[in-house]
């Protein structure tokens, strides 16, 4: 067997091969001695069928059956030969298999580039000394607050304001006919300004006394989100029924009984600042780990396969649509589709697919490796995080072993992450207050649209 090796890139290349003659009717006459034992022509004994009957009866059949297999044997045998690291699918058109002639057929395949020793030793890198406040311990004791607070009908006659919650009931007309879109809904208990329903309801409520009835238009704009809304006026008739306000429990011992292992108030703030401190923790070690690949990112340059892109690709779009799907949507109700995510993504998925690239070479040129305890561990943390017997996450990996294969070499990449960190030049600094106080703006933002 010949086989050429022409370099398309330093990741992509063509396997010409051409498999002798001779080793193609090898191989035909196996197939036809074991097609001749088994097959069944009237006329002729099992066993006994002339090769010329056979050849005329099933040739297309024998041919689509050999050919697989001797590109298979083939390639397989190129691989190991020429040590080609390959990721992703070979891509081919296979030639129809001429009895009378060398088999020949191309194979495009990618492979993982060769990277040069990454050195990394003594990158600069800057961690921030977080602080947990006061204030954020109270911020959650609020919040906690929050969410056991009950709504009680004002009594007194007095208008709709900013922080209230209504009662109402409301209908959906386009064109003045009811519209199948925005069906009846009674009984709905709407807050002021939390943009559950469009701002114009808010903005036509407030001031509004119950009972009073109230007709509400919506113009929604053209990239609206739901399909059947898209540039569509909608008049809602609308009853406002009542006033509700929000009243908050005092914050004291029995705030916090109903929420399962905790006694005092103290206990609850301190397991927030447990919380707030392993949350500190993770995101020094995530910003830490963005400085290193910035620097190492900008230090290497090298081809990725497109395999590669792609399969960073549809991680990116399979948890898109698990994310939609979770909140009862879709990327179509959203607007969107796999090809706009995918081409939005690109770049992401390009340098998601180079971490991984340095990070196994790391691997490697370190020779890191992952310890039985340390696999252990792993699964003890992910129990925690799950809130499940460690027994139910090692069944889950038992029984997907490319799963558990996957699962391990993340843990070598965290290792190799932990590596560079430490062999870094790291600096303590303060926090930027103005960068921290727009990030907690923005939570305190999507905290409230959620309520």
């Amino acid at each position: 067997m010949q086989v050429k090796v022409e370099d398309k890139s330093s990741v992509k290349k063509v396997l010409s091969f051409e498999i002798p003659k001779e080793d193609v009717t090898k191989e035909l006459n196996k197939a036809y001695n074991d097609l001749k034992k088994k097959a069944d022509v009237k006329g002729f004994r099992k066993g006994k069928i002339p090769r010329k009957v056979l050849e005329n009866r099933f040739a297309k059949d024998v041919h689509a059956d050999v050919a697989p297999r001797l590109i298979q044997d083939a390639f397989i045998e190129a691989i190991k030969e020429h040590e080609l690291n390959i990721v992703g699918g070979p891509q081919m058109d296979p030639p129809e298999l001429d009895p009378e002639n060398a088999y020949i057929f191309d194979i495009t395949i990618e492979i993982k580039p060769e990277l040069e020793d990454v050195e990394f030793e003594g990158i600069a890198l800057e961690k921030t000394k977080y602080e947990i406040s006061e204030g954020e311990i109270e911020s959650q004791i609020h919040m906690i607050q929050k969410t056991m607070a009950k709504k009680q009908t004002v009594q007194e006659e007095r208008p709709v304001q900013e922080d209230d919650f209504v009662l109402i009931d409301y209908e959906g007309f386009l064109n003045g006919e009811s519209f199948a879109g925005t069906p009846k809904i009674e009984n709905y208990v709407m807050g002021i300004g939390q943009e559950v329903m469009p701002k114009e309801f808010s903005e036509k409520l407030i001031g509004a006394i119950p009972v009073q009835d109230l007709e509400i238009e919506v113009p929604y704009p053209e990239d609206y989100h739901d399909e059947n809304l898209k540039g569509r006026t909608i008049v809602y008739k609308t009853t406002l029924k009542e006033i509700q306000e929000e009243i908050l429990p005092e914050i004291n011992d029995d705030l916090v009984k109903d929420l399962g292992t905790f006694e005092t108030l103290d206990d609850v703030r301190t397991s927030i600042r447990d919380n707030l401190g392993k949350g500190y923790e993770q995101r020094i070690k995530h910003e830490l780990s963005e400085q290193v690949f910035q620097n190492l990112l900008e230090k290497y340059e090298f081809e990725v396969p497109e395999a590669m892109i792609e399969g960073e690709l549809n991680g990116i779009t399979a948890e898109a649509e698990q994310a939609y799907s979770a909140n009862n949507t879709s990327l179509e109700e959203a607007g969107l589709s796999k090809d706009m995510l995918r081409t939005q993504y690109r770049d992401v998925a390009e340098k998601q697919a180079r971490r991984h690239l340095i990070l196994d070479k790391v691997i490697t040129q370190e020779k890191v490796e992952l310890t039985d305890e340390e696999l252990e561990k792993s699964f003890e943390e992910m129990a925690v995080g799950m809130n499940a017997p460690v027994d139910a996450v090692k069944n889950y990996f038992n029984m997907d072993p490319k799963q558990l294969e996957y699962y391990k070499h993340t843990q070598l990449e965290k290792k190799a992450i932990d590596i560079i960190i430490e062999k870094g030049n790291v600096t303590e600094v303060e926090p930027d207050a103005a960068k921290d106080a727009e990030e907690i703006k923005e939570a305190d933002a999507v905290k409230e649209k959620k309520e």
